[in-house]
């Protein structure tokens, strides 16, 4: 055959194995693209909440798509761990989702009381807010006084209590076997005091390593109050004379101390600072109520006037893209029993003492028409019917 008719044919040749070839790597794209968003479908991201309570933080979790809640662990803080315990068992229900486990935690914190808090006072002034402690206000304010009960009193619920029970397993157990059962996967959302956290590492030194992350709302910086109105002002003398102390710290230091000296591959730290920016006001609150869910339904019961400090730490975990401000700090608890007992203490890198303290990415501001939105439209999303005790 002459040279000259060989030629096209290998240069046709050599164009249809190129044609090939780039199709091959197409379909090799396509397919990865597309096993990468089938794995992502199938893998949830794996969190357990860690609180003193259940209310909006909680249940934007719950709804919130491609999230496993491995389970709800309770502790005592702004109420008893028995009351925070029957609180989550009906938010559960009311989300439709009684399947997710309710574990309670600790009773008391790990060295702290209601003697000791009376003493501190009596040495270096009055706390505005005590939790469960608390029994009257020292000034007016426009919160109502809450109702003071031992460790044992569970009130009903307005909304119905559960019918649900809790788990047979102490939270700080659960904790560790979920870390266990699931290594690297699991994040902890901790929005009340750490004594949950700090037992469980207490127990088993592999605790934090295993986790996938602590994301905690505690403790304060600088926060100075932003919004105009009565609220805002009130929430604000917190702040004025003791930036640094934060309710969830100052009930028990000691643990939270232990809790942030741990080994957590990853912290993120939301204190008060953002929470200024923020408020449940009476409109928005008529705006859950309105998506007309059963969990919008509960809102009528709901208070109003309280910033959102919890359900920043939710929101900055379903999505960081909400942080405005934030900054790498070292992060302790002062837990000597002094005047700044239960105070933050922070450094900037390369100022830390070294014994022990870990680096935090600690969240200043947030877009708050942006956590808004998100928490109308978790809110609002459609869920199951509500399990147990129907609403009234």
């Amino acid at each position: 055959m002459p040279l000259l008719s060989i030629v096209p044919k290998a240069e046709r040749f050599t164009k249809i194995r190129k044609q090939f070839c780039k199709t091959l790597a197409l379909s090799l794209t396509v397919g990865s693209l597309l096993a990468g968003a089938t794995q992502a479908k199938a893998d949830p991201r794996l969190v357990i909440f860690d609180d003193d309570g259940f209310s909006i933080a909680q249940w934007m979790i719950i709804k919130a798509p491609n999230v496993r809640v491995l389970g709800i662990t309770t502790v005592t803080g702004d109420v008893w761990q028995k009351e925070a315990t029957n609180d989550a068992l009906r938010g559960v229900e009311v989300a439709g989702r009684a399947d997710i486990p309710v574990v309670p935690g600790a009773t008391y914190p790990f060295l702290n009381s209601e003697k000791l808090t009376d003493r501190w006072e009596a040495l270096y002034g009055k706390l505005i807010w005590k939790g469960v402690w608390m029994k009257k206000w020292v000034e007016k304010t426009e919160q109502p006084l809450p109702y003071y009960h031992g460790p044992d009193v569970v009130p009903d619920l307005p909304y119905g209590n559960p019918v649900k029970k809790p788990e047979n397993e102490r939270a700080a157990d659960f904790l560790i076997r979920m870390v266990h059962q699931y290594p690297g996967q699991v994040s902890i959302i901790a929005t009340g005091p750490m004594t949950n956290i700090a037992l469980a590492q207490t127990l088993d030194p592999e605790f934090a390593g295993l986790a996938k992350e602590l994301v905690y709302m505690g403790g304060g910086l600088n926060p100075r109050q932003t919004r105009p109105g009565v609220v805002a002002h009130q929430f604000a003398r917190e702040f004025l004379n003791s930036p640094r102390r934060e309710f969830n710290f100052r009930l028990d230091p000691e643990s939270a101390s232990a809790a942030l000296r741990a080994p957590w591959k990853h912290i993120v730290m939301v204190p008060a600072d953002p929470s200024t920016d923020t408020e449940l006001t009476p409109e928005f609150l008529k705006k859950l109520e309105a998506t007309g869910t059963p969990i919008g339904h509960v809102m009528k019961w709901h208070l109003s006037g309280f910033p959102l400090w919890d359900e920043i730490a939710a929101s900055v975990w379903l999505d960081p893209s909400i942080i405005t401000e934030k900054q790498e700090l070292f992060v302790d608890v002062n837990s000597q029993f002094g005047p700044g007992y239960g105070d933050v203490v922070s450094w900037t890198p390369g100022y830390e003492p070294g014994l022990g303290e870990r680096k935090n990415e600690v969240v200043l501001r947030v877009n708050v028409p942006k956590l808004e939105k998100q928490i109308l439209d978790l809110i609002g999303s459609p869920q199951a019917p509500v399990s147990g005790r129907p609403l009234p």
